[in-house]
Parts: structure tokens; C-alpha cells; sequence
């Protein structure tokens, strides 16, 4: 669902996963609509240094542009409740360690800024070019 219940518990939820799979030694990236600062601080306390926020900013008339399922189309008609954005707020990060512009970038162009904060942290190598 949408509620922000639901949106409270699905968050937890990956978070708990998430951190399952840090303390086991795996990368784990989870890419989830999160509207609010308050679950992903709780998320961020619960993993501690392990955790890395990059948010994936986009106009909504970009995502409404990109909606190939018409869930947009669907708030916007009052079919859907509590939709982010639309009918439910969304409160952008307060201090992301990496904010990519989806709108601008490429798809290539985003991994490689994840690649290279990843590696700038330590978590990952990458191999340089040439």
C-alpha cells in the first residue's frame, strides 16, 4: 500500500534486510521511494557507518513523463491514495552522501558517480581507465 504506515513499514523492513546482509559482509543497494526524512534516519541509526543515502532527485513531471504503469495517472485521478508526491508529501534528504539528478544524467553516468563514491569510501575498487 501507500499509507504512510505502509510506506513506515516497508522501510524498516528493507532496512532490517539491508543491515542483515551488511553484517554478513554483502554490498546491498536498495533502490526505494522513501518520503520520509524520519524512516530513512532511523534506517541510516540502524546501519551506522554502513549506510549511504543517495538520492535519485527528478522533477515529478519527469517521473510522470516516465511512468510506464500510469500510476501517476491514477493519483492524479483520485484512484490512488496517498501517493507520493501526488497526494502524500515527500521530504527530500537532508544530507545525502550522493544526490543524482536523474533527469540530466544517464543511466551509465549515475552508476559511474555510485561506482566512484563507493570506491572514494573504500567499499569497492574500481579499476581506473587507460
Amino acid at each position: 500500500g501507500f499509507s504512510i504506515e505502509d510506506r513506515h513499514e516497508n522501510i524498516r523492513r528493507i532496512g532490517e534486510m539491508a543491515k542483515l546482509f551488511a553484517d554478513a559482509g554483502i554490498i546491498t543497494l536498495t533502490a526505494f521511494i522513501s518520503p520520509l526524512r524520519a524512516d530513512r534516519d532511523r534506517v541510516r541509526r540502524l546501519a551506522g557507518d554502513d549506510f549511504i543515502e543517495i538520492y535519485c532527485r527528478c522533477p515529478i513531471e519527469v517521473c510522470e513523463e516516465r511512468d510506464v504503469k500510469g500510476l501517476y495517472k491514477k493519483a492524479r485521478a483520485g484512484e490512488i491514495k496517498d501517493f507520493t508526491g501526488v497526494s502524500s508529501p515527500y521530504e527530500e534528504p537532508d544530507r545525502p552522501e550522493l544526490v543524482i539528478d536523474s533527469s540530466r544524467l544517464t543511466i551509465e553516468e549515475s552508476v559511474r558517480q555510485v561506482l566512484a563514491l563507493l570506491d572514494a569510501r573504500g567499499v569497492i575498487r574500481v579499476p581506473q581507465a587507460g
